[in-house]
């Protein structure tokens, strides 16, 4: 199985969160490694800048786009909380959370159009919804 893109850990991302408990995020990344399946070598696989593990990489940004939507808080660095709304997403929400079921709610909305303004993004980049993350999109 190929290293998940950030839309597809979404759900569990905010399952694993779901018992209302704070969570590291390192932890998190752990859970989510074992959950797929990842090997070692998928586990350390940088992304093409070298810079960052990809699957890393890959869970931050899931993690950010369900902070913008207000569905994880965040009650300290590198730690998330499911929110109120989180829950009620869980109960709702399809098999997989995408960016386009996420665009239900105007704070993810917000979010989305605050960061194009605040860059020149072309077209492309603006509505990949292939679960390319802006860092794989860049390279």
């Amino acid at each position: 199985m190929p290293i998940p893109d950030f839309q597809t850990l979404m759900r569990p991302l905010l399952e694993l969160a779901s018992d209302g408990q704070i969570h590291s995020v390192r932890d998190v990344r752990g859970q989510l490694a074992e959950r797929f399946k990842l090997t070692d070598e998928e586990k350390k696989q940088l992304l093409p800048s070298g810079r960052q593990p990809l699957f890393g990489n890959r869970v931050a940004w899931a993690k950010v786009y369900l902070q913008a939507a207000g569905l994880l808080d965040s009650p300290q660095r590198g730690h998330l909380k499911i929110s109120d709304r989180g829950r009620r997403a869980l109960q709702e929400a399809p098999e997989r959370i995408t960016i386009r079921y996420l665009e239900k709610f105007p704070d993810f909305t917000e979010f989305r159009t605050t960061n194009k303004k605040q860059k020149v993004v072309s077209p492309e980049i603006a509505v990949d919804d292939e679960g390319h993350t802006p860092e794989e999109i860049l390279e």
